[in-house]
């Protein structure tokens, strides 16, 4: 079941859900992307109709941001939970039907992507990460890096390059790359190589996870004024029946 908030075709899932569907996506042939959009990406892909199609085209599009979850109450399919893309990661390392698979990280700081791989595999003795490079480098440098991931056979790729490159990225080369998963994972590697601490679960729970952030980086509030504009723009789109 899909729910649509400002035309942008969320799959209605659990996080236990969305990670059945992933594990289940180990076993095609077929590339498939996975992308976790939040207020903001959905923002963008109003004024943005290419990127609102590669969302669009994701074979798992699940909400990463407690007010996507909110809108939804305004529709007759209201999304069941917020499914953050750092725990639906998480949660495949822990899976069965995942133990035997490979993995890429692609993305963040220089050195951030093997520390996320140390620490990992350190709690997660099983894992295969074949292979690490950072987010730093130049768009003529894409397809070399696409075809270097390629020959390391990884079944699952994740690629921190934050949006709306990774998605542009994961839509261009998932062909080339030709791994099973692609997933777009933000900041994730500072989180799982511990340089960068996730909210208290008190304020998940809470669905104030950008409030915790935002303490912590005031600067952050330029960025939050775009929650202002979504809250805005779903509610005149309700009102005008275009939600």
């Amino acid at each position: 079941m899909k729910t649509s908030i400002l035309n942008v075709q969320f799959d209605n899932l659990t996080l236990e859900q969305a990670a059945s569907r992933f594990v289940g996506f180990l076993g095609e042939d077929a590339p498939r992307a996975v992308f976790t959009p939040n207020p903001e990406m959905v923002m963008l892909a109003q004024k943005d109709d290419e990127f609102k199609g590669i969302l669009n085209s994701a074979d798992l599009l699940v909400p990463d941001g407690i007010g996507i979850v909110k809108a939804s109450r305004l529709t007759p399919s209201k999304i069941k939970e917020r499914v953050p893309g750092i725990e639906l990661v998480a949660s495949i390392f822990e899976r069965e039907e995942a133990k035997d698979a490979t993995w890429y990280f692609l993305g963040g700081r220089p050195d951030v992507a093997e520390m996320a791989k140390t620490k990992l595999q350190a709690n997660h003795p099983h894992l295969k990460v074949v292979g690490c490079h950072h987010g730093y480098f130049a768009e003529d440098e894409e397809e070399v890096i696409a075809r270097n991931i390629a020959e390391t056979n990884a079944d699952i790729v994740l690629v921190g390059l934050g949006f709306p490159r990774q998605e542009r990225f994961i839509n261009k080369y998932k062909s080339t790359i030709g791994a099973k998963v692609l997933v777009g994972v933000g900041g994730s590697f500072d989180v799982f190589s511990e340089n960068l601490k996730r909210a208290p679960k008190i304020f998940r729970k809470m669905g104030m996870e950008w409030l915790y952030r935002l303490l912590r980086q005031p600067s952050r509030i330029w960025r939050q004024r775009v929650l202002v504009k979504f809250a805005f723009k779903v509610i005149i789109s309700k009102l005008r029946g275009t939600l």
